[in-house]
């Protein structure tokens, strides 16, 4: 019996020395890692309302880097269309649009204005031999071509544009990244 509560009692004294080599050695490391404490001057924390206030001034107008908050707006045209967003603000977010184009009518892109057709059968104008980009299947749109829904479509080139499809009776929609005008 004595045996017993020997070992047992030899069991605890190397169970106990070794938690505390443990903690003693292991202390040290943790105060040299090059872990960073939650909430210390090198790793703030921030609030959701301080992050919802940076997202929104990026989206609602605000750039990146110059701080003036112009959107890049550079007004209408003469053709109908709204949507010179973009291109000469240095920086700005451009925003999509939609735009119903009418029976008729041709949806002129400037250079690097992308596209999506949502409704609507449409087809390519371009007037040269080269067409649209279509970023999602990778190939070239030649004039006078389908257009496919909802592709990104994208217009290297001024001189390029859509247009609804002789047999369509109702309005193309499109969503419009970039300058355009409607002729």
């Amino acid at each position: 019996m004595k045996q017993k509560v020997w070992k047992l009692a030899g069991a605890a004294v190397l169970i106990a020395t070794g938690v505390w080599v443990g903690m003693v050695a292991g202390n040290p490391l943790a105060a040299n890692s090059s872990a960073v404490t939650p909430g210390t001057i090198e790793d703030p924390v921030v609030t959701k309302s301080y992050v919802d206030e940076q997202i929104a001034k990026l989206t609602n107008g605000g750039t990146i880097g110059n701080g003036s908050g112009n959107n890049g707006n550079n007004g209408g045209n003469n053709s109908g269309g709204n949507g010179s967003d973009g291109g000469s603000s240095g920086g700005a977010a451009v925003k999509l649009e939609v735009v119903e184009l009418p029976v008729g009518k041709t949806l002129m892109a400037a250079a690097g204005t992308e596209a999506v057709v949502r409704v609507g059968k449409a087809i390519a104008y371009s007037a040269t031999t080269d067409g649209l980009s279509d970023l999602t299947e990778g190939i070239d749109i030649k004039n006078g071509k389908d257009v496919p829904k909802n592709h990104l479509i994208w217009f290297p080139r001024d001189g390029r544009g859509i247009k609804g499809h002789a047999d369509e009776t109702v309005p193309l929609t499109l969503i419009i990244k970039g300058p355009y005008t409607i002729q």
